[in-house]
């Protein structure tokens, strides 16, 4: 049986236990032995990390402490345990820690316009297994803007649109959902999933149910 490890907390306006609650039944119901930890003290446990097949962090800002870094990152460097998750939960966490944003592809910078900017998400990768048979979708919701590591497989993007506060982007087109290798292990990253309100969207559900599926070891 695969095991899986959400660890959620940090900024509650993305409400994370509720989004937790939301994609936990679905590994579940793939047969996964899913458990929740709401501290960051679940990152001293070298040996635990080392034994699972699946990390979800979900945990907007933070810091690491200690060995927590190293313990996660060579988890999957080293052991090939995947890691996978969306939105601020994966990368917009720990920012003073540049060795976890190596191992996750990319890293948030803003969202220009704030929240409910309505706009598509082109998928480019449509041969993909994560995103086959899903075809572009419209999301209203924060739409962020990201630095990214060049080396990631980009399975879907979206073009700003362009807001008072950032005009310069209108036009600028930003990876949205992609995936990698760190080592000997598997990355899933999509930036949609605000809140709670944006799993209603089925398209950015099930590509994250199956990017989460992909990165397990």
């Amino acid at each position: 049986m695969k095991k899986a490890l959400f660890v959620w907390g940090g900024y509650e306006d993305h409400e994370p236990k509720k989004c937790v609650d939301i994609m936990a039944p679905l590994l579940e119901a793939e047969g996964y032995d899913v458990e929740l930890a709401d501290s960051l003290s679940v990152f001293d446990d070298r040996e635990k990390l080392m034994g699972l097949d699946l990390i979800i962090p979900t945990w907007t800002g933070g810091e690491f402490t200690g060995d927590q870094e190293w313990n996660i990152t060579d988890a999957v460097k080293l052991n090939g345990v995947g890691i996978g998750g969306w939105h601020g939960g994966l990368c917009d966490s720990f920012r003073k820690h540049t060795w976890y944003q190596f191992m996750t592809g990319g890293q948030f910078v803003a969202h220009p316009g704030g929240g409910g900017r309505k706009y598509t998400v082109n998928i480019i990768k449509p041969d993909d297994p994560i995103v086959a048979g899903i075809s572009d979708f419209e999301m209203e919701s924060e739409q962020y803007y990201m630095h990214v590591d060049p080396l990631n497989e980009v399975l879907a993007t979206a073009t700003h649109i362009g807001t008072d506060d950032a005009p310069w982007t209108k036009g600028g087109v930003v990876p949205v959902v992609w995936k990698k290798t760190y080592g000997a292990g598997k990355v899933f990253y999509s930036s949609l999933g605000h809140n709670a309100k944006d799993f209603e969207v089925p398209e950015m559900k099930e590509i994250l149910r199956r990017g989460l599926i992909w990165a397990t070891k």
